[in-house]
């Protein structure tokens, strides 16, 4: 009997700082990136090439004037942060036996590499995990517009946002137990409603080079590879 195919050969995973802080959401779990880790291998077992992109909320935000810091300043603050929690991320993979790179938008040529796209592209060729840390490199950016970038940039099929929620709501399901959550969305209806998929600049991106987005409970065993495999999980954006 043929065993069934992935429906994605090549993804970009995003993942947040806050997730890779665990149930508290700071600093860096050991025990939740060791389970992304595993998620991870179990796609890239299948075939499918994996880049990932990290963002850096568990260590540090460099969000507008949060703690007194002018706000160039604490992004690149920020950007340091990713880079933190993109070596962590290495190294359970690398425990793992997965061959990983890290590349970075900000030089740190001691622990990782420039990102350059083609360098990048081969590495996923010769079946690396492939993990973007320091955002786009400049300040005023998050790091989902760095994924959206990055996808685009690499040719990735479809972005996958690794949240604590199984999808896109109409409104917070944590504080509102009749919300509706969204098996499939236009892009168009998720600006038009505001529902935080991701930053308007990272969907605009997203949006003009037609890259799907899906939105999926990361934190539910196996999910990763449910997604790959086409299964219905989580909120598909497209157009």
């Amino acid at each position: 009997m043929k065993q069934p195919q992935p429906k994605y050969r090549r993804i970009l995973l995003k993942i947040s700082g806050e997730a890779l802080g665990g149930g508290d959401g700071i600093g860096v779990c050991a025990q939740a990136i060791q389970e992304m880790a595993r998620q991870i291998n179990e796609v890239r077992q299948l075939g499918v090439q994996v880049v990932v992109v990290t963002g850096g909320g568990n260590i540090f935000r460099g969000a507008a004037g949060q703690h007194g810091i002018e706000r160039a300043t604490g992004d690149y603050m920020g950007m340091l942060a990713t880079v933190i929690n993109s070596l962590a991320l290495q190294d359970a993979l690398e425990k793992l036996g997965v061959a990983t790179r890290v590349q970075s938008a900000i030089a740190m040529s001691q622990v990782a590499e420039p990102f350059i796209r083609r360098r990048a592209v081969r590495h996923l060729e010769k079946d690396r995990v492939v993990i973007f840390g320091g955002g786009t490199g400049n300040p005023y950016f998050s790091t989902d517009t760095a994924a959206a970038l990055r996808a685009n940039e690499v040719g990735a099929e479809v972005i996958l946002k690794a949240t604590k929620v199984d999808g896109i709501y109409d409104c917070d399901p944590e504080t509102h137990p009749h919300a509706r959550r969204y098996s499939q969305i236009t892009y168009l209806e998720a600006l038009q409603r505001r529902l935080k998929v991701m930053d308007s600049t990272a969907f605009s991106l997203c949006m003009d080079n037609k890259m799907p987005i899906i939105v999926f409970d990361f934190f539910k065993a196996h999910n990763l590879k449910r997604v790959i495999m086409g299964e219905k999980v989580g909120t598909l954006v497209t157009g």
